[in-house]
């Protein structure tokens, strides 16, 4: 039984936009609209689990699919995407995203402004905030990258879980560190130099942890990491230690807590059966760490397997009540589902 009341969501991290444009039928705008039953998010289930908005990803996918294999937890990557090809996918999800804008006759809003997203809030529209994971569509001179900035672009991944022009990703690897491979490259320092210029977010989840290093020395903005937990609990490459949480609390950003079941589960498997008792426990260890001004939901719906009793965007509220039953009091609750998400991006903004 979901509770009765829930507080409003923003959500750090989701690829719906990947998802419908992967399915390549004629009217994936009208199927977010309507409702397909597929995947983890549409526009019905994002208002029955109380989402008022988040970044929505733009990412170019590998060839050989997203890894959600069991029996698999390190599976192959491939290497970085040429620009001009991951250009045009990410041309297409723009396209996709304005679709689907067009489609919902303002139940939908692109945001480009804390303002503009507490606005959409008021007037209960969906916030969508453009991200891009990964930057292989932007050239490695930055050229194109203000031409993204006029559609709406707010916040960017330098890199997936591959390494590009900015640098390295870490790996899907379990047991691992995100301690893997070279920092940033002249390039990845030279767009962390311009997204600070810009106001551009810069989302280090998926960065390596010398990366992860470069941006903390190079960038005067928060640190973000959208999706990413606790590595003292779930002993994966893609969360973050705590020397790395500590650093994002100290700079006021934000860590967003992840449902992939393979960076909560202690084992690193993608199984489903994963208690809320175990989301519970990154929340509380990511807010002692970093503080609770500094830790977030990030769902990465659409992207991986999550727990089963979240199951869908609807299902948002069974994580609220798990708060709640082990004692975080509304104001905690009021930060982690959405006020220190917004902080975030007013600050990182500056409107």
């Amino acid at each position: 039984m979901l509770p009765v009341t829930s507080p409003p969501i923003f959500d750090g991290h989701n690829d719906v936009l990947l998802r419908l444009w992967m399915k390549k039928n004629t009217d994936a705008a009208r199927d977010f609209i309507d409702g397909d039953g597929l995947g983890h998010v549409d526009l019905p289930r994002l208002r029955a689990g109380g989402m008022v908005g988040g970044l929505f990803a733009i990412f170019v996918p590998p060839d050989h699919g997203l890894p959600d294999d069991d029996d698999d937890p390190n599976p192959p990557i491939a290497g970085a995407m040429p620009q001009q090809a991951a250009a045009r996918t990410t041309d297409a999800m723009f396209d996709l995203r304005n679709a689907i804008v067009a489609a919902a006759n303002g139940a939908v809003r692109v945001c480009v402004t804390a303002a503009e997203i507490r606005s959409a809030i008021a007037d209960n529209a969906i916030a969508l905030v453009t991200h891009i994971e990964g930057a292989e569509a932007i050239r490695p001179d930055l050229a194109n990258l203000q031409g993204y900035v006029d559609r709406g672009l707010r916040s960017i991944g330098p890199v997936w879980s591959r390494p590009n022009a900015f640098g390295s990703g870490v790996p899907f690897r379990f047991p691992s560190s995100p301690d893997t491979g070279p920092g940033l490259t002249e390039a990845g320092k030279a767009l962390v130099r311009e997204c600070n210029r810009l106001h551009i977010l810069l989302d280090l989840s998926h960065l390596n942890e010398k990366g992860f290093w470069d941006v903390v020395r190079l960038s005067n903005a928060p640190l973000v990491a959208s999706h990413s937990n606790a590595h003292a609990l779930a002993n994966h490459s893609r969360n973050l230690t705590d020397d790395q949480l500590a650093a994002i609390g100290k700079s006021g950003g934000i860590a967003g807590l992840n449902f992939a079941t393979a960076f909560l589960r202690e084992d690193g498997r993608w199984k489903g059966n994963v208690e809320p008792a175990v989301l519970i426990r990154h929340l509380e260890h990511m807010i002692s760490v970093a503080g609770e001004e500094s830790v977030g939901i990030g769902s990465d719906f659409d992207g991986c397997s999550v727990p089963n009793f979240i199951n869908d965007a609807s299902g948002l509220p069974n994580l609220v009540e798990a708060m709640r039953e082990v004692g975080f009091g509304a104001a905690l609750i009021e930060k982690i589902t959405c006020g220190n998400w917004l902080r975030v991006l007013e600050k990182t903004w500056g409107a």
